[in-house]
């Protein structure tokens, strides 16, 4: 495999779970202070990603939204291929998209966890990304199953698909199938540097480019902006791509953490 040089290229906002009325403020903030992307997170039982998602998008203008991350055990592949087309037919190249296994302790109070949840994953990614290129799929696996399924409106411009998580297994098929892999919270920088080593090896020889390595840090919401800074560097020197940061308090201010991520610490990010 080729090696890559990994650096920061973006640095972005995380809406931790809020009341919905926070989505605009949060976004509009974000925006104005010059952040290129806001993620968001699709945690149970809170705000939807996919709606959350459309509200940021219709408030701004410009900046990228991304869900990280959709729990597939909690959603029907050809449903979640609808609405991330819609989405991306109405915001063009404003749409990252991640899928992941989801908290299986949720999973379980819905009736919904798989016995083998890198089974669903691999049957589910493979088959969304199908569907979003445009194509017609029937298949008949452990958990996907559709018979001559296929979208009508398929994206035009088709939106980033990652995958989240950091076992092993789970980040090999991140690089086998997705266009990234997202990375929670609480891992050190030698946690990013092997689990980006273990993508980047499970990447296809005919896969164009290295992939996004998307790594989720907290940070306490007075944090110095310089030490926010030196933080998000030293996980891009360790092989992260994007880093999205959130403040650690639950009562913080993320309208105003956002502006100040936009306005002092993105100046000071090595690029």
């Amino acid at each position: 495999m080729p090696a890559y040089a990994y650096h920061v290229t973006m640095l972005a906002a995380i809406f931790p779970p809020r009341a919905p009325e926070q989505i605009g403020p949060v976004a509009r903030a974000a925006e104005q202070a010059g952040l290129a992307q806001l993620w968001i997170w699709e945690d149970c039982f809170k705000e939807s990603g996919i709606a959350t998602a459309a509200a940021m998008l219709a408030t701004t203008s410009r900046m990228t939204v991304a869900i990280g991350l959709l729990p597939v055990p909690l959603r029907n592949v050809a449903l979640t291929g609808m609405e991330i087309s819609t989405l991306a037919r109405l915001f063009p190249g404003r749409l990252t998209v991640g899928v992941g296994h989801g908290v299986q302790d949720w999973m379980g109070q819905v009736g919904a966890r798989a016995e083998s949840p890198m089974t669903l994953l691999r049957e589910y990614t493979t088959a969304l990304s199908a569907l979003l290129r445009g194509e017609r799929v029937t298949t008949r696996g452990q958990y996907v199953r559709l018979d001559d399924v296929a979208l009508d409106f398929p994206p035009l411009v088709m939106p980033s698909l990652l995958i989240g998580g950091i076992r092993p297994r789970t980040v090999s098929l991140a690089g086998e199938l997705a266009d990234g892999v997202i990375m929670p919270g609480g891992l050190s920088p030698d946690d990013v540097r092997a689990a980006a080593g273990r993508f980047r090896d499970a990447r296809p020889a005919v896969t164009r480019g290295p992939g996004d390595i998307v790594v989720f840090v907290a940070v306490p919401a007075e944090t110095p902006a310089r030490d926010i800074a030196a933080t998000v560097n030293e996980y891009g020197v360790a092989g992260a791509t994007h880093v999205a940061v959130l403040p650690a308090e639950d009562d913080a201010d993320v309208s105003r953490f956002a502006d100040v991520l936009g306005r002092e610490v993105r100046p000071l990010v090595a690029p």
